[in-house]
């Protein structure tokens, strides 16, 4: 089953137990991809495939993790528990991330495939990194690891 139909059950679901905040934040989910697929148009797609999808649910997250510093700093920490919620349901969404060991494993191993020796070659071990790990990095983190990696 594609990330479509995953998406449209949850929405079923969540609207048949009648959980307010989470069918809100699902329904988020649903515009967000239908303004995706909008704006794909041009290009001569009516549907984006389900790798742009985790793209959007990344973009979707990193913007409200930012809400929530903002919020805190604020002092609205309603409005930061709602941001969490939704991160919490989008996440859902989203295959488990290369971290920690995990991804210093990965990163050592395309160093070495890649045969890169400084922080110039950056590019061709996070492309390497890409090719392999794909949906599973979460490429801020990934790039921070292969930047110390290289540097040190």
């Amino acid at each position: 089953m594609g990330l479509r139909e995953e998406l449209t059950a949850a929405v079923k679901t969540s609207m048949l137990a009648r959980t307010k905040e989470r069918t809100d934040a699902l329904r988020l989910i649903q515009a967000k991809l239908k303004d995706t697929d909008i704006a794909a148009r041009p290009k001569g797609i009516d549907a984006v495939p389900d790798d742009e999808i985790l793209a959007m649910l990344r973009s979707m997250i990193k913007s409200r993790r930012d809400s929530v510093v903002l919020y805190r700093q604020g002092g609205r920490e309603e409005l930061a528990a709602k941001e969490e919620a939704e991160i919490a349901v989008i996440s859902e969404f989203l295959p488990t991330t290369l971290e920690g060991d995990a991804l210093a494993a990965a990163v050592k191993e395309a160093i070495t495939v890649t045969g890169a020796a400084s922080p110039k070659d950056m590019g061709k071990v996070v492309g390497a990194l890409k090719a392999k790990h794909g949906a599973a990095l979460d490429m801020g983190m990934a790039s921070a690891a292969v930047k110390a990696a290289l540097a040190g």
